[in-house]
């Protein structure tokens, strides 16, 4: 009998069910979005109970168009946008508000009431993070403060905690009728509220921030048996593997030797970089757990986090109509030999790595009467490389062994003239695997690893294949001549919101 291994991949803009076979191909793809909500500037939304549904209607729209039978499935990986944060009822299920998405910047106020006199590193010894508007602790502390009588019932025991790993394996697994209640520690290195070194929550990011210990899940490793799925056409299957997005990016990429790297290009970009079996202080750049197999210690990462890459693309179609659809932007692009000196950068919410400035807003600079709508979409694609570069950059002095190649991954790396930019501006290879699908791929080798469809690591080695390389091939000396204009206009998005 044929084997296979699902994924469900909860990301940002939509849920997906993705079935592997054992080589790592992708069998069949199910697919939904889910709703943007954007109650006020800053704050960004999503619906639980609308992302839970989606959750169930991929697994059945994915088997329901293959050829695979419920009982070849093996184990389900689950992967996930990260620090997106939700609170719930234990006895009933039911939100007590919406998920506040990565994103959302509401939480500046308390973030910075948390950093005080210490700053914004008070909490970057034991959790690898800066103080930030990005992390679940200060999202679930909104709640708590916000939504009335929650705070009581949190402290009473009634109240779970969770990011979207956490509420998805609790509704697949049996919600308020015994769903059982975890995370793995790629997601719990997302929180500032989990300690890097033991694996364990902190009880002094805990006390910093008015947390019940009480309604947070328990921490396990990324591959391991949870519980077995209730309530739909794959009742009974294990679900064995959890990673966050990035992190299982990472593992789908084979990226498992000290100094390898992926960058995964999607609603933000993500660069990984393997650092083995400690974790490594930078002071630009996030210290993260990459991966845990089981009893396996676990292995560390760098991570340069890019809020807005393919996200400024969609607010080109979205916001300013001047293009009908991602792929529109390629061509348009293609168009104009350069920006004609135009540069772009997406501060649309602030800026992560290697900057972390919540003040900062986006500018467009450097427009004359010649400037038209093509010169500004080039400009809006050349600013995911170069925000690539800058937090390359950042990797390299942190670890100071330069990158002599780059694995990518996401939605972006079918756009080519992005892709021969990007080498162009880092100076290395860009690398394209055969199966784009790098994070899905990621979470269904961490469950098929648990239950023994693949041996370990090595097997995921085997399956991953090179599909295209892009060499560099503009002078080195335009490339850092443009890289300075870049880190002017940079400059000037700081500082924009004085409240």
């Amino acid at each position: 009998m044929a084997e296979y291994v699902g994924a469900i991949d909860q990301g940002t803009s939509s849920s997906r069910f993705i079935i592997f076979d054992t080589d790592g191909n992708i069998v069949q793809v199910g697919q939904r979005e889910h709703r943007q909500i954007h109650p006020r500037a800053g704050w960004v939304e999503h619906d639980p109970h609308e992302i839970r549904t989606r959750v169930r209607e991929v697994i059945a729209d994915a088997l329901g168009k293959s050829d695979v039978r419920p009982r070849e499935v093996k184990a389900i990986g689950i992967t996930n946008q990260r620090e997106t944060t939700v609170l719930w009822d234990r006895r009933t299920g039911e939100a007590v508000y919406n998920a506040i998405v990565w994103q959302d910047t509401r939480t500046s106020q308390i973030v910075a009431e948390l950093a005080g006199d210490k700053g914004p590193d008070r909490l970057r010894k034991i959790c690898g993070l800066p103080l930030s508007t990005y992390f679940s602790g200060p999202k679930a502390k909104w709640i708590l403060d916000n939504v009335d009588g929650v705070r009581e019932r949190a402290e009473a025991g009634d109240i779970l905690f969770g990011t979207m790993d956490t509420y998805t394996i609790w509704n697949l697994t049996g919600g308020p009728n015994g769903g059982v209640h975890v995370t793995d520690v790629t997601n719990a290195s997302r929180t500032m509220l989990m300690d890097l070194r033991t694996l364990d929550w902190s009880e002094e990011s805990l006390s910093l921030m008015g947390l019940p210990r009480e309604m947070l899940p328990a921490i396990r490793s990324s591959s391991e048996v949870y519980g077995e799925v209730q309530g739909t056409v794959l009742d009974g299957v294990p679900v064995a593997g959890v990673l966050g997005d990035q992190q299982a990016a990472l593992f789908g990429q084979a990226c498992f030797e000290p100094g390898t790297a992926k960058n995964t290009y999607g609603t933000g970009s993500f660069l990984l970089v393997n650092t083995g079996n400690e974790p490594v202080a930078s002071e630009k750049l996030l210290t993260t757990v990459g991966y845990k197999i089981g009893d396996q210690d676990a292995v560390y990462a760098l991570e340069g986090s890019i809020a807005v890459t393919g996200a400024g693309v969609q607010w080109l179609r979205d916001q300013l109509g001047i293009i009908r659809s991602a792929p529109e932007s390629e061509r348009l692009a293609a168009s104009v030999e350069d920006t004609g000196d135009v540069y772009f950068v997406p501060a649309f919410s602030g800026l992560f790595a290697p900057y972390w400035r919540d003040d900062a807003r986006g500018v467009l600079v450097g427009m004359t009467a010649f400037t038209n709508k093509a010169h500004i979409t080039r400009a809006v694609l050349e600013s995911v490389a170069w925000q690539s570069r800058e937090v390359v950059d950042a990797a390299n002095e942190a670890s100071g062994a330069p990158f002599k190649e780059l694995k990518v991954d996401g939605g972006m790396v079918s756009n080519e003239l992005l892709m021969q930019f990007q080498a162009d501006v880092l100076g290395v290879p860009t690398i394209r695997p055969k199966v784009s699908e790098t994070t899905a791929l990621g979470a269904a080798y961490a469950a098929g690893i648990a239950v023994g469809v693949w041996s370990g690591t090595d097997d995921v080695t085997r399956n991953w294949g090179e599909d295209k390389r892009w060499e560099p091939s503009e002078p080195k000396e335009e490339i850092e001549k443009r890289y300075a204009r870049w880190k002017e206009a940079v400059q000037r998005t700081l500082g924009w919101v004085k409240d």
